[in-house]
């Protein structure tokens, strides 16, 4: 009998392009946002364009399927890792980067769907969802900015 191949893993890029059915839900007016206050319980690292974040993540090594709370606002091509609450700082200044913490707010899908402003590339845990570590992003968005081979490899 033979082995049953194992499911590969999704990657980021891949999670990060809308399908089409999620398109039309979004279309059809499916989707729920709403405005959350960053900075108590993480803060928000927005990276533009999309694609270089997901470059980030990749070179950081860190699955999808661990629960990493990260979005995508495609309307803006930004996407957005949760870091620990007063921490996102660690980030700030460097390019296609802004932080919001203590006093913004973020736009989040109420539900599973979204919009095409705020969509879950990888959906939080139901518990306390890991954050991704503030040090590791900015060295590879640092490392990433300099040359983008070496991140890749890093």
């Amino acid at each position: 009998m033979a082995k049953s191949a194992k499911p590969s893993t999704p990657t980021w890029h891949r999670l990060a392009q809308p399908s089409d059915r999620l398109r039309a839900q979004w279309v059809r007016g499916d989707n729920r946002t709403h405005w959350v206050a960053c900075g108590r319980t993480w803060d928000a690292v927005a990276i533009s364009p999309i694609s270089h974040g997901l470059d980030v993540l990749v070179a950081m090594r860190v699955g999808p399927r661990r629960g990493y709370p990260v979005l995508a606002d495609q309307l803006r091509d930004q996407l957005y890792v949760l870091v620990p609450p007063a921490t996102g700082q660690a980030a700030a200044g460097l390019p296609g980067v802004r932080v919001l913490g203590d006093g913004f707010q973020l736009l989040m899908p109420a539900g599973p769907h979204g919009s095409s402003a705020a969509y879950w590339v990888s959906p939080p845990r139901k518990s306390t969802p890991p954050l991704i570590r503030p040090d590791r992003l900015t060295h590879h968005l640092r490392t990433l900015a300099r040359d983008p081979q070496e991140a890749a490899t890093s």
